[in-house]
């Protein structure tokens, strides 16, 4: 896919998704990491990298927003997320399910028990998943283009800007996160009888 973008995942790809974890050997571990792509747009190195401190207030529960440290975020751009319900109810699970859920603790656990898991190996993973489901053009950071692209279309909405929408992709530019936006033809026609 050198050169190519990660396709966008449509609402019923991103179901089939929820779907086919739940067959797997982790269905909760390997939901939690869906949402976390999808839901808060996370890198897959920031996905294995994440702390259950990063995550939970200090009373130890989940709170409501997650903070991507420096240490894990791609240019040291760390960042605050709010929390996406579903993504929050996801993790609530995944820690009542953890052997191990201190702040220090990594939330996405190697199959193995050894740790986190590795950045590739979660590339890797979602290869599968996708390759798996017949989702040709997908990615690991298909997620992350998904979690754009629907906040910048989702902006207006709400108040917010395509500034919010960089400042929770950990983008120094604008015109980076612009082009992880995907254009609707739909959308645009709506748009065009609105003139």
């Amino acid at each position: 896919m050198a050169g190519k973008q990660a396709k966008i995942l449509s609402p019923q790809q991103f179901s089939r998704l929820l779907e086919a974890v739940e067959k797997h050997r982790h269905p909760v571990r390997d939901r939690a990491i869906i949402y976390l792509s999808a839901k808060a747009g996370l890198r897959a190195c920031e996905i294995t990298g994440l702390l259950w401190g990063m995550v939970t207030d200090a009373d130890g529960a989940i709170g409501d927003a997650l903070y991507v440290e420096n240490r894990i975020a791609k240019g040291k751009r760390g960042r605050e997320i709010p929390m996406n319900s579903e993504l929050r109810s996801a993790l609530i699970d995944l820690k009542a399910a953890s052997p191990r859920s201190e702040p220090h603790h990594p939330i996405i656990q190697s199959e193995r028990g050894n740790g986190a898991m590795t950045a590739s190996s979660l590339v890797h993973w979602f290869d599968r998943l996708y390759h798996g489901l017949g989702l040709d053009g997908c990615s690991s950071h298909s997620g992350r283009r998904t979690f754009v692209t629907r906040a910048a279309i989702s902006a207006v909405k709400v108040g917010a800007s395509l500034r919010d929408v960089q400042e929770m992709a950990g983008h120094s530019s604008l015109q980076t996160t612009q082009r992880y936006i995907e254009g609707s033809s739909d959308a645009k026609k709506k748009l065009v009888d609105l003139i």
